[in-house]
């Protein structure tokens, strides 16, 4: 029997492993094989919370293949030259891996296929980006029509999906293996354990159970305060747990659901599963949204740019307390409710007119479930400038914000703890606290906690006088050039 290679990426999981299960099938002994790729590793945005995230998932998938008699094989290198030389160490015939969408990956997996039998199965979305298209073969731009005709599409099974197999037979063979040589922080951060056993936990407390918490999710997902939303996204990004698995969870959930509102929970929450499939196709076809706004016309924006502004917003020091404690959970965690995404994300653009790139830049090099094409995705909805992205004239409030989203102030004080003893009628704009109630709470504006960085109410203005003129400049280059 042939020996294969089974070339693990970002689908860290045995279950429903359309790739490891392709492999097993067509060869009698398999090789798991991780490459780290110094292109990702020290790529610009590089983040080293999801570096630390990703090993811990390696050390995991490790144990559980010599559970079933295998082992992973990790080596450090060219993804090519790599496979050709485990290839040649175990004699492997073919190489399965799951299908990768991202620009360096089609590049990655086009060069190794060139040279090697590399088999893609799989992905890490339900449908191909090529899958879902109009009708005279070009990619949707505007999510509404995508999720029309992404929900058109055939959909698995609950029994398609593939169980984790009891034995994983591997070669009789030497292969060195790096595995052992993980250098992993002791204090790594356990609030997302990165394992398979960990995300199929989550999708079941979120999505299965007597009272799952998806019948909520449309009342509990912004609320910045409860735990309302799956915090699936590392694993996600990960592949711990496959989309076909959590698109069968959602369905699943729908099906069970004996209440509007439960089954309208459920298919919201699908539809954020779509969001990210857009924004995986978005990027599969138009690669150029990872250096540019998708919309031409509001590509020479004049950002301010302020390199102070930019810090303070980066350090949580912006005066602003919902703004202050989503950065600070993301430095604190690696990760950031959605919510707080939004609202962060429109203060730096459209508040501070700090060009949305930075932004982005920033996230990547932090979030654990930092991903190219939905980093991307969001931070050009937020700035208006991508496909069926927000109004440029939407501007989050971020007092008006955190008062709808943590009216009480629960998720401000958990991550600005100099705020914990400001009143809840005080605790998104303490700066309008009398000297005499800010030395009763023990924190003086402007010296335990920053006055605001700017004034709403000017940025507002400002940035709506930006975009329109960019706008109109853009409408005048159009006719001259036609002209």
């Amino acid at each position: 029997m042939q020996t294969a290679i089974w070339w693990i990426r970002r689908d860290l999981r045995l279950t429903d492993q359309t790739a490891l299960t392709a492999a097993l099938q067509e060869a009698g002994d398999v090789v798991p094989l991780f490459v780290i790729d110094p292109a990702l590793t020290e790529a610009k945005n590089a983040s080293p919370k999801r570096q630390v995230f990703l090993q811990q998932a390696l050390q995991s998938l490790d144990g559980e293949l010599r559970q079933r008699g295998s082992r992973l094989i990790l080596r450090r290198g060219s993804p090519a030259e790599v496979l050709a030389q485990v290839a040649a160490e175990s004699g492997a015939a073919a190489i399965y891996a799951e299908a990768d969408y991202s620009p360096y990956a089609r590049r990655r997996d086009a060069a190794v296929a060139h040279s090697l039998p590399l088999k893609l199965v799989g992905g890490p979305s339900l449908h191909h980006p090529e899958a879902v298209v109009k009708a005279d073969g070009t990619p949707y731009t505007v999510y509404t029509p995508y999720m029309r005709a992404w929900k058109s599409q055939p959909l698995p099974r609950p029994d398609s999906i593939l169980p984790a197999p009891s034995r994983i037979p591997f070669p009789a063979l030497e292969l060195v293996s790096e595995i052992g040589e993980l250098n992993l922080p002791t204090d790594a951060a356990q609030i997302f354990p990165a394992n398979e056993a960990e995300a199929q936990h989550r999708l079941m407390a979120f999505a299965e159970g007597a009272t799952p918490r998806v019948f909520q999710y449309v009342d509990l997902r912004n609320r910045l305060d409860l735990n309302g939303t799956s915090q699936l996204s590392p694993y996600l990004r990960f592949g711990m747990i496959s989309a076909r698995q959590a698109v069968v969870a959602v369905q699943v959930a729908e099906v069970r659901a004996t209440e509007g509102l439960a089954r309208k929970s459920a298919e919201t929450w699908l539809n954020e599963l779509i969001w990210r499939e857009f924004y995986m196709t978005i990027l599969y076809h138009f690669p150029d949204v990872l250096q540019q706004s998708f919309r031409a016309d509001l590509r020479q924006i004049p950002w301010r740019n302020d390199v102070q502004e930019f810090a303070a917003w980066c350090e949580g020091r912006t005066g602003y307390p919902i703004v202050d404690a989503g950065m600070r959970q993301l430095a604190h965690t690696g990760w950031m409710h959605n919510r707080a995404r939004m609202i962060v994300a429109s203060f730096l653009v459209k508040d501070l007119l700090v060009d949305w790139r930075w932004g982005e830049g920033f996230f990547m090099e932090h979030l654990l479930d930092g991903d190219p094409a939905a980093n991307n995705g969001g931070w050009q909805w937020t700035a208006g400038t991508g496909t069926d992205a927000a109004p440029y004239f939407r501007i989050f409030n971020p007092v008006l914000q955190g008062e709808k989203f943590d009216p009480a102030g629960e998720y401000i004080r958990q991550w600005v703890p100099e705020l914990t003893n400001v009143p809840d009628e005080r605790i998104h704009k303490p700066w309008e606290m009398t000297e005499l109630l800010q030395a009763e709470v023990g924190v003086k504006i402007g010296r335990d906690y920053p006055q605001p960085v700017v004034d709403h109410g000017m940025a507002r203005r400002r940035t709506l006088d930006v975009y329109q003129m960019e706008k109109m400049v853009a409408v005048q280059n159009r006719r001259g050039r036609r002209g």
